[in-house]
């Protein structure tokens, strides 16, 4: 099977045919914005245009060898890495081999089956055995193309990892000086936290959200979801189609996201009690290790906290979690949230992420978190 076509982003398309036409595409890109807006795709997508036996004016060609071979995932001088769950049991260069081997597996996987939600509760990294293997193969010769493209998504997984920037590191003479006419294209929904001697070596480019109508269109072409739950996806992606699709059930089960947005509208509500004896017990259903999971939760945490302010401030129209508002009215009407302090609260759970980061013990941060809140939203 060949990857979907990409979704939207016509006018950034169209400047980067414009750029390579005039040879004028640098060799080492960073495309960053919102999580789930297509940004490995659009970086695919430039690779296949810069490998292209004939690219016309407005992009690849899409019929030569290069152009077949790149969309389904078989270009030799291709070469696509994203964050993996790290090999248990394994070191040195063993460790280096399996990570290999599980990319090249999920890369099997993605052949299998393109339309994928990136959401998962494992904790994946850009290990320093991923950055090994890409500084082995970029200085080998190209196979077939002018010159090789490398692909790094979530390059923000590049740093925090064993407690070292070396993954990162080990990427900046490439990146400086990239060997022959090879390319890199990092994509990153945080480019915060890159390391700033990344910053300073790429061309960064913003990719924006995509426009809902958009998003509709390819859920209904795409998955065999209902209208009605199609719909409400959309209303929740803010512009992310991968956001949309963790949104739509698994099955029988809900959505990887909406789990996550549940458990933590349960957390603020737990929040806005003056019985402590709730933050406790809610912080003792969490397991207590595997705290990075925690990570996309405060995503959620601040989104709530964002609609609570909207909704104390006479902004209830502008909620995003837009099929819970006359149950946030309720809440805003029944407890004593001090909007003034929302701002505040969202400091703890920025403290929290980074706690989770860390890999504190996860019933610890809950139980840390329910308190702060509680004391910044009520005052106790």
């Amino acid at each position: 099977m060949s990857l979907h076509p990409v979704v939207g982003h016509e006018d950034f398309l169209s400047s980067m045919a414009r750029a390579h036409e005039r040879t004028s595409l640098p060799s080492s890109l960073l495309l960053h914005g919102p999580r789930g807006v297509g940004k490995q795709r659009v970086a695919l997508w430039i690779a296949q245009l810069t490998i292209c036996e004939r690219p016309a004016a407005d992009g690849p060609c899409e019929k030569c060898g290069a152009c077949r071979m790149a969309v389904k995932l078989e270009h030799p001088d291709v070469h696509w890495y994203f964050p993996l769950a790290r090999p248990k049991g394994v070191a040195g260069d063993r460790l280096v081999t399996a990570l290999e081997d599980a990319r090249m597996q999920a890369l099997e996987d993605l052949r299998a089956e393109p339309l994928y939600a990136s959401h998962t509760a494992d904790v994946r990294g850009l290990y320093f055995g991923i950055t090994k293997t890409i500084r082995r193969q970029a200085h080998l010769r190209p196979n077939m193309a002018p010159g090789q493209v490398f692909i790094i998504g979530n390059a923000e997984l590049l740093v925090p990892q064993e407690a070292s920037p070396e993954a990162a590191n080990a990427l900046l003479k490439l990146l400086e000086e990239p060997p022959g006419t090879s390319r890199f294209i990092l994509t990153s929904s945080e480019p915060g936290r890159l390391l700033p001697t990344i910053l300073s070596r790429t061309v960064a480019l913003h990719v924006a959200p995509l426009g809902t109508d958009l998003i509709d269109i390819f859920l209904s072409e795409q998955t065999d979801a209902d209208r009605e739950t199609t719909k409400w996806a959309c209303k929740l992606s803010q512009g992310s189609i991968g956001r949309a699709l963790g949104f739509l059930p698994d099955g029988q089960e809900e959505g990887p996201l909406e789990s996550l947005r549940r458990q933590a509208l349960a957390l603020i509500e737990v929040a806005v009690v003056r019985d402590p004896g709730q933050g406790y017990e809610l912080s003792l259903s969490y397991p207590s290790a595997g705290a990075r999971s925690l990570i996309p939760l405060c995503t959620f945490i601040e989104e709530w906290l964002r609609d609570l302010g909207a909704i104390a401030s006479g902004a209830g129209d502008r909620v995003f979690n837009f099929d819970e508002r006359s149950h946030l009215q309720e809440l805003v009407a029944r407890t004593p949230i001090r909007g003034s302090e929302i701002v505040l609260a969202l400091t703890e759970v920025e403290q929290a992420r980074e706690l989770a980061r860390g890999n504190v013990n996860p019933q610890l941060i809950v139980n840390g978190l329910v308190r702060n809140l509680r004391r910044r939203l009520i005052g106790t």
